[in-house]
């Protein structure tokens, strides 16, 4: 087991295998290598097949447990089938993030391969605000998490960014997934550090004030500390990263990018270690160093930050959510 400098085991990896996609979000910190249309072979910059499973082979002896496939979008690749099942041979909890307009037709392959459940990233259930937001079409993304659900790709956990955009759309998400068995909800926290534009930035203390007094129950999970807000039949996670260092002290996962770099955060980008060339002693040495040099929090070179008190929060007052 691979443990950093301030005691947190490294048990799961999430790769990303292209950087690009045939979406647009506004959101977006990957400008991604142009617009793609439909599935495509590897792109030269790509991992291979091969890479991807000697990495997670490795990562196995060293006691990691899952991966998370992820993209850009991850569906943009017509191996992906190949990469689920060469990975399942390492690591038993294999799992993808996908935007979900290519999952409709590929769900019963990818579960056939060992693919054991998705995150799908939907922002509303307007098409028109879909549309200006995610520049794609809501339509096939609803058929993806309806084929998902039906094939067992079980729990469809939804991805919804928390930003000024999508704030009036979360009622409305929640009562989604409260009719849908299976489905999941996950608000995540907008993180203007990668891409700017502060003023989207809504209080994520204040949402989940809101959430907490209308949940049934509020529970923790154990990765970052997470809420976890009960409704009825549904269930709403709460992934807040900005300026808390809570969450970061508690997370326990590496990152691989798309050209094979391991990195140690989502949010830094000067802690990047190559492993292509590398034979197995030096891939294995790769994630030793990578691990060493995860820091307490993403800010560690951001010295100011806005300090969070969850305590003077008061409840969200959400504007009126447009007709769909």
């Amino acid at each position: 087991m691979l443990v950093d400098a301030f005691g947190r085991e490294v048990t799961d990896i999430r790769v990303s295998v292209t950087k690009r996609c045939n979406f647009g979000c506004i959101y977006c910190h990957d400008e991604g290598l142009g617009p793609i249309l439909k599935p495509r072979m590897p792109h030269e910059d790509e991992m291979s097949v091969a890479e991807i499973e000697r990495l997670l082979r490795v990562a196995r002896e060293f006691g990691i447990r899952s991966v998370k496939f992820t993209g850009g979008e991850p569906l943009i690749r017509l191996d992906m089938e190949q990469i689920i099942d060469r990975s399942v041979r390492q690591l038993p909890d294999v799992s993808m993030t996908t935007n979900g307009s290519m999952l409709a037709k590929r769900a019963e392959g990818l579960r056939d391969a060992g693919l054991k459940r998705v995150n799908v990233s939907i922002d509303s259930l307007d098409p028109a605000a879909f549309r200006d937001i995610r520049k794609g079409e809501l339509a096939p993304v609803l058929r993806g998490i309806q084929e998902a659900l039906r094939v067992g790709l079980k729990p469809v956990k939804l991805n919804m960014v928390v930003f000024k955009q999508t704030l009036p759309h979360i009622p409305r998400m929640i009562e989604y997934i409260s009719d849908g068995d299976g489905l999941k909800l996950q608000l995540i926290q907008f993180m203007p550090e990668l891409v700017g534009q502060q003023d989207w930035m809504v209080d994520i203390d204040r949402l989940k004030k809101w959430l907490e007094s209308r949940a049934d129950k509020v529970l923790v999970r154990e990765m970052h500390h997470r809420r976890i807000y009960l409704f009825n039949r549904a269930e709403v996670e709460v992934v807040d990263p900005v300026y808390n260092a809570e969450f970061c002290m508690n997370c326990h996962r590496i990152r691989v990018t798309h050209q094979g770099e391991l990195k140690g955060c989502l949010n830094r980008n000067d802690d990047l270690i190559p492993t292509r060339g590398l034979d197995d002693d030096g891939l294995r040495d790769a994630f030793r160093r990578v691990v060493a040099n995860r820091v307490p929090y993403y800010g560690a070179y951001v010295k100011e930050f806005p300090r969070r008190d969850p305590r003077t929060a008061v409840p969200i007052e959400f504007p009126a959510i447009p007709a769909g």
